[in-house]
């Protein structure tokens, strides 16, 4: 008897621990898909994702299998439209509300695009991106499970991917996507004037589990184009002009981003191929007003070594940028329509074979309002139709199309027989291949209830609000001006916050009450004429402050000894204001309260400049766009920076 109980006992035990491993993912299911999944099931004692709904296990369902063989699998029981859909990313509107088709507190330009669920149901997609987002990161995450749930209903149950553009830099520039919630770090420059890999690697990191919190899984960077055009309007999404700066800083951004592997990374998609910096008077090729990108200095090659790094450190992605490398191949298109940047060039001598996306908006043009549109970015190939700009796109090696909606073209280019399935299905394994490394046919769904435990976390803000400070970088200090003694002085501001700054000194009313007056100012900057509002809002122009503005600042800084704190979006122009200010001290992206820290002395600038600073508009328009810190007499060279 006491044998049969033992026996009976030890069954239960068994089963117990059997339906346990089971249930706690002992083929890396996790418990929180059992909470959000509608299609798991248990068969032979292993529990997968039947995702076809066949109610057996597929090759592409079995993590035992190889990714190789898991990808092979699906994509022949995908059918062209389906995979013609997988080659398409565009953005989407996202609902206070959560649910995957909702208007509820839309807002921003991607409020008029149509819902996911029509890019899903009538498109076959599996690619989104977005741009403004609730400011309950918690609400994001619930819409994010929504969608994949829907996902996981389709036909073969496909995981969507969700991109973002970076959110983690502190900006005031209202070209930026919006970054409610998520950790404010310097912009990129501002860790090219620190320097330290450890520093962006653990950036990197909290950005990594940040995304993933709210299933970001693809980043859209890092950026990596050189600015030694100091007028182009980007500049300040990416390091430096320095090759091997940028380089040596693009390693530890895209390992921290991926992660060891990335079933626990984000994907990321480094840009802009073949480097984007050289654009003729810094005018931007997202815009018809471009002048095309040109090489003055010979000087192709040096634009493409922080590449060279990237593909180093495995990056998922590349996106090629929307300017014409100007007599640089034997036809004057866009990079993502050139045969030789993309085939020669990125596929053959990089041996390359990641996924290539196009930047956003090569095949249609967007209506703006009356008379006003933004057209497509199809430079040097405008004559053509959107199927053979498509056509041309998929010849020249690409896979997937940014910001467009348009998979009925690659069906329409196939059924004519004017592009082989076979080619089709070389990209959209790639694409498949990306989805099974991310882990999302495993397991796509996020923790709603740890997305605030995870955002803005104490000890990341407080990194955040580092990179901040020590990144400021110290022109200027006369007299040893910086740093001011705390609760001593009397200060007047301009553009600064009061309330910010009264925690340190007395804020007066008036220059001729102050010891110091404290001013905040911006890189000049000069919108071109254009009725595209977005155009508009681009940071193009001259870097100087013109005539009016500049004899306001001087007639200041004549009047009371004055510290000038200037954000470098652009290398500004500043002799003058050098000249008579007390102090000149510039930031990369930073709030009152940290600039005050920096300014009281509470930390230090640590920074170098990341690019130089020229001495007059003449020595800009005399350097070559493509040849790094090579104005002439430059005011502050490359990696110039006082400590106190």
């Amino acid at each position: 008897m006491n044998k049969l109980l033992s026996l009976i006992f030890g069954l239960i035990i068994f089963l117990g621990c059997k339906d346990s491993k089971i249930k706690n993912g002992q083929n890396q299911l996790s418990s929180k898909l059992y909470h959000k999944s509608q299609v798991v099931l248990e068969k032979d004692g292993w529990v997968f994702r039947d995702l076809n709904k066949n109610k057996k296990m597929d090759i592409y369902e079995d993590v035992r299998q190889s990714i190789d063989e898991r990808v092979e699998d699906l994509l022949s029981q995908m059918t062209l439209e389906e995979k013609a859909g997988m080659m398409f990313i565009n953005g989407v509107p996202v609902s206070t509300d959560a649910v995957p088709d909702g208007k509820q507190g839309l807002k921003g330009f991607v409020a008029t695009q149509p819902p996911i669920t029509e890019n899903m149901s009538a498109k076959k997609m599996a690619h989104f991106n977005t741009w403004d987002i609730p400011d309950d990161l918690s609400i994001l995450a619930k819409w994010y499970n929504n969608v994949q749930q829907l996902a996981e209903n389709t036909r073969l149950g496909i995981p969507i991917t969700m991109a973002s553009d970076p959110r983690h830099h502190f900006n005031k520039k209202n070209t930026d996507v919006a970054s409610p919630g998520f950790t404010q770090f310097c912009e990129m420059p501002g860790f090219a004037a620190i320097g330290d890999e450890n520093l962006v690697k653990q950036f990197a990191n909290i950005v990594r589990r940040e995304f993933m919190a709210v299933g970001f899984r693809e980043s859209l960077s890092p950026q990596i184009d050189l600015a030694t055009e100091p007028r182009w309007a980007r500049i300040s999404g990416g390091f430096s002009e320095d090759a091997s700066l940028t380089s040596r800083l693009a390693k530890p951004y895209i390992e921290g981003l991926q992660g060891e592997k990335l079933t626990n990374g984000v994907a990321c998609m480094t840009k802009h191929f073949p480097g984007g910096g050289p654009q003729k008077e810094g005018l931007d090729p997202d815009f018809i007003f471009h002048k095309g990108q040109v090489y003055p200095g010979d000087n192709f090659d040096y634009h493409l070594i922080p590449f060279e790094a990237a593909f180093e450190s495995n990056t998922a992605g590349v996106m090629p940028y929307y300017g014409v490398p100007t007599d640089q191949t034997d036809e004057n298109v866009a990079m993502a329509f050139n045969k030789t940047i993309i085939t020669t060039l990125l596929r053959e001598k990089y041996n390359y074979d990641g996924v290539v996306c196009t930047n956003w908006g090569l095949l249609t043009d967007i209506p703006m309002g009356p008379d006003v549109t933004w057209e497509a970015r199809a430079w040097g190939v405008e004559h053509l139709s959107a199927a053979e700009r498509v056509l041309k796109v998929i010849e020249v090696g690409c896979d997937q199309f940014g910001g467009e909606s348009l998979p009925e073209l690659v069906v329409q280019l196939a059924t004519e027989g004017k592009i082989k399935e076979e080619r089709i299905d070389t990209s959209v394994r790639r694409l498949l291949r990306q989805k099974f490394e991310l882990g999302l046919f495993d397991n796509p769904f996020v923790d709603e209830t740890k997305v605030t435990e995870i955002i803005g976390a104490e000890n990341s803000k407080i990194l955040g609000e580092k990179t901040q400070q020590i990144s400021m970088t110290l022109l200027k200090n006369e007299n040893s001006t910086l740093p001011l003694a705390k609760k001593k002085h009397k200060v007047y501001i301009k553009n600064l916050d009061s309330i910010a700054v009264a925690k340190y000194a007395k804020v007066v009313s008036s220059p001729e009450e102050a010891d110091f007056a404290i001013l905040r100012l911006n890189t000049p900057w000069y919108p071109v004429e254009t009725k595209n509002f977005i155009a508009a809002s681009f940071h193009h122009g001259d870097l100087d402050f013109k005539a009016k503005e500049k004899k306001e600042i001087l007639n200041l800084l004549k009047r009371v000894p004055t510290i000038v704190n200037i954000y470098l979006d652009r290398p500004a122009v500043i002799p003058e204001i050098t000249q008579y200010a007390a102090a000149v001290i510039a930031d990369f992206g930073a709030s009152d309260k940290s600039v005050c820290e920096v300014l009281f002395g509470n930390s230090e600038p640590q920074g170098k400049l990341p690019f130089e600073l020229p001495s007059s508009m003449n020595a800009v328009r005399d350097q070559k766009t493509d040849v790094p810190y090579d104005s002439q007499n430059p005011l502050f060279e490359f990696g110039f920076g006082l400590k106190y």
